[in-house]
């Protein structure tokens, strides 16, 4: 059973009145969870869930489906018809201000609008003001546990260990005179992530020369090319503990097959890497003087570094994202250039810093774990790479 009293508390936290959630035959998967509502439920009528900041909960269901949230506490009001919906809806939340909803203003953090414009129409005719449960639902699907932080440490030792596995069948092979190929040492990690009880949703990206130019790249036996001395490879790699609370490492580190990687390379690096440690120390000073950061002040303080460079241009992705049971979580991501997200870092929670610039030659990614504990103290996982890894 879920804890009122917990979204409660945490309601009077951020100043909001009540938590309205809602679900339509699995649209709003985040409510479901929350709620922890069996995926497998059969659900054919809408539902709603209110949780007020003081008092007793609200539950509205339809009269075929009376039960459907038996499993919550709070008194229940049952609908037949369409007109008594919306007096369902509005008895219940009439008069409490501000109802947070799965809801983003402008869709500006698509991951949080779960919840139709009609419905948002439907709950605001009661006369109550409809905000955004984005850092509510962070509390419930990004804040990490004790074990959840030790498992993502055993993680992490995996994911590094694969950079040394995969980067070494390059150097061995070239350093006899022959050659691999990405998805040989893409099937050799994939091997070490199972060895080592490990699971991810997608093999890891092994990407060479222009091939790197593509944040997305997957390699495949249709696009496998040859790694051979004197090339640039990029790799980039995720995958869990296999337990129902394991969480990520996602990590991308870059070599060179040579003795000494080209200037230009270079010089891409240190400002890649000078933009992922702009983000980092802006996380740590915000945290350390105990004052809030936003996800897209981070991804800003990334970007400016790269610009003022001059490589704006090669811009292809946002700084970072969530990090959680899934590879991309619910919580804050870095990022104020494909969404604007205003959602607070919350103290256990965890995302990825991965600044990049991508061109048609090669492209460059530096990617490490920040996690902020519930102490406010700032730790990054992964390795902090200074400089382009040499092969031979």
């Amino acid at each position: 059973m879920i804890d009122a009293a917990l979204m409660q508390k945490h309601l009077r936290s951020f100043g909001m009145n009540g938590w309205l959630l809602y679900d339509f035959r699995g649209s709003n998967t985040l409510a479901r969870r929350i709620l922890k509502i069996d995926p497998n439920k059969h659900s054919s009528r809408r539902w709603f869930y209110f949780v007020p900041r003081d008092g007793e909960p609200v539950k509205i269901v339809h009269k075929i489906e009376a039960g459907a949230l038996d499993h919550l506490p709070g008194e229940k009001k049952i609908y037949l018809e369409w007109g008594e919906l919306a007096d369902r809806i509005s008895e219940t939340v009439s008069g409490h201000g501000n109802i947070a909803m799965e809801y983003s203003p402008n869709n500006a953090i698509p991951y949080i609008s779960m919840v139709d414009a009609g419905t948002i129409e439907l709950v605001r005719a009661a006369g109550v003001n409809v905000v955004s449960s984005g850092d509510l639902v962070q509390l419930f699907e990004a804040v990490w546990t004790d074990a959840m932080w030790e498992m993502h440490c055993e993680a992490d030792k995996v994911t590094q260990a694969g950079f040394d596995l995969g980067f070494g069948m390059m150097r061995d092979a070239v350093a006899g005179g022959g050659e691999t190929t990405e998805v040989t040492v893409q099937n050799a990690i994939v091997a070490h992530f199972t060895k080592h009880g490990m699971v991810t949703d997608h093999a890891p990206i092994v990407a060479v020369g222009p091939h790197a130019g593509n944040p997305h790249y997957a390699p495949s036996p249709e696009t496998d090319t040859k790694i051979r001395k004197g090339d640039f490879v990029l790799i980039d790699q995720w995958a869990k503990k296999d337990h129902p609370d394991g969480v990520f490492s996602d990590l991308t580190k870059v070599a060179w097959v040579g003795s000494e990687a080209p200037a230009k390379h270079r010089e891409v690096f240190a400002v890649v890497a000078g933009a992922r440690d702009a983000a980092i120390a802006l996380v740590r000073e915000r945290f350390a003087a105990g004052e809030p950061v936003r996800g897209f002040e981070v991804d800003r303080a990334a970007s400016g570094v790269i610009r003022d460079a001059g490589y704006g241009e090669w811009i292809a992705h946002r700084t970072g994202h969530s990090i959680g049971r899934e590879t991309h979580g619910n919580g804050a991501n870095i990022d104020d250039l494909e969404t604007h997200d205003e959602r607070l870092i919350l103290p256990s929670t965890c995302f990825s810093i991965e600044p990049g610039i991508y061109m048609e030659e090669f492209g460059i990614r530096s990617e490490v774990n920040v996690f902020v504990d519930a102490g406010g103290e700032v730790h990054v996982t992964g390795g902090l790479q200074t400089e382009i890894l040499t092969l031979l």
